[in-house]
């Protein structure tokens, strides 16, 4: 389960001349919710770069009786199933979200704590990965997008086996590559996307731990310390 990921950077997007660079600021580090991120998909008259939320349904707009819920990632045997994604999977809402690197738990090294790795392109080439995207009806009249990741089963991935908790199930992003965007886009059908929904060689991907940066120290008046983070 993808929880964050590096969007590309505003200088690399010759790798995706498919679409027009965004024409809005954005974080690097993408989180749930709180920041926009941009993503490529098909409108009447083509191709968009809009700018979306991380988790299809935002906290903001889920009903105040209803526990939180997360869905930054959608798994591929819930599309057709799930309420948060059976609506855009059936109406073939489908996006590109453009990556340089995602952040996978490790615990190889402790199976009780984990070590945070980032997993990107062998290459140094931004990724593509698939998603689903929704629209919004915004208070004041406009409107807003959201996206969620799609992930398949990586049980048997040499690479992406190595993330998540002992002994639960491993899953990936699906990540498409660039001869297939413009395909991926304009599937006519939910069979036809579903031949998207592959494991990415391992050969083509690059690995590393990449701890969060340190909490830094600041002094107080009191003449003790607190955490903050940098």
């Amino acid at each position: 389960m993808c929880t964050s990921y590096q969007t590309n950077e505003y200088d690399r997007f010759e790798a995706f001349s498919l679409f027009s660079p965004p024409a809005f600021e954005y974080k690097r580090e993408i989180f749930k919710d709180n920041y926009v991120a941009p993503i490529f998909r098909r409108n009447d008259e083509g191709f968009s770069t809009d700018p979306a939320t991380f988790g299809l349904i935002p906290r903001r707009k889920m009903r105040p009786d209803v526990k939180p819920y997360d869905t930054m990632n959608a798994r591929d045997d819930s599309l057709d199933v799930k309420r948060s994604f059976v609506g855009p999977w059936r109406n073939l809402d489908l996006c590109l979200i453009p990556c340089q690197w995602f952040y996978e738990p490790n615990y190889e090294k402790d199976p009780n704590k984990s070590e945070r790795w980032r997993i990107g392109a062998a290459d140094g080439a931004p990724l593509a990965i698939a998603g689903l995207w929704k629209s919004w009806n915004e208070p004041d009249g406009g409107q807003s997008f959201s996206l969620t990741m799609l992930t398949v089963n990586a049980d048997n991935h040499p690479l992406m086996k190595r993330f998540h908790k002992p002994g639960a199930e491993k899953r990936s992003v699906v990540i498409v590559p660039p001869a297939g965007y413009e395909d991926w886009l304009s599937c006519r059908s939910t069979d036809e996307a579903r031949s998207f929904l592959t494991l990415y060689s391992a050969e083509l991907l690059h690995a590393e731990p990449y701890p969060l940066p340190p909490r830094k120290r600041s002094s107080v008046a009191n003449g003790g310390e607190q955490g903050s983070l940098i």
